[in-house]
């Protein structure tokens, strides 16, 4: 199998991804798509640098939750928020508590975000302090800090 059909290949066992780190860092449909394909574009000029040994998934989320926050920071005057329901496709519509909780984490400053998100996903804090590079246990703390504030504002 050639690297570019290995690449698809894996590319396309974790498009959701792709979807839910676009999702959570920009603001309309037609962001999502130039920032998926902008993560996209990031992994193909990475990948002869991937490790097989390691997990894909980690090295994905690294580099994508590092292209969506350079994203931000260049787009520093918009302010993230969430589309209308409306406006998305049937197919990625959420319910009204899932619109609640992207609102909520939209809110947040990148690295939690892309911390929840991991952590909603079903990473462990270790695997979620590899991908952010920061420890387990930073992991932990910064997630409780996040959850004892939503309490508050509830």
């Amino acid at each position: 199998m050639s690297d570019k059909d290995r690449f698809a290949l894996l590319l396309e066992q974790h498009q959701r991804i792709l979807y839910h780190v676009s999702r959570l860092y920009a603001r309309t449909a037609p962001q999502r798509e130039d920032l998926a394909q902008e993560i996209a574009l990031q992994l193909w000029r990475s990948f002869p640098a991937f490790d097989p040994a390691r997990k894909f998934s980690t090295w994905m989320y690294r580099i994508a939750l590092n292209v969506a926050i350079s994203s931000l920071r260049q787009d520093r005057g918009a302010a993230v928020s969430l589309t209308d329901a409306a406006e998305l496709p049937a197919a990625d519509r959420v319910s009204d508590e899932a619109e609640e909780l992207y609102r909520r984490v939209a809110q947040l400053e990148p690295l939690e975000r892309s911390l929840v998100l991991l952590y909603l996903e079903g990473h462990s804090f270790p695997e979620i302090g590899e991908i952010l590079g920061i420890t387990a246990t930073n992991a932990s703390t910064k997630l409780t800090r996040i959850k004892q504030a939503w309490k508050g504002t509830a």
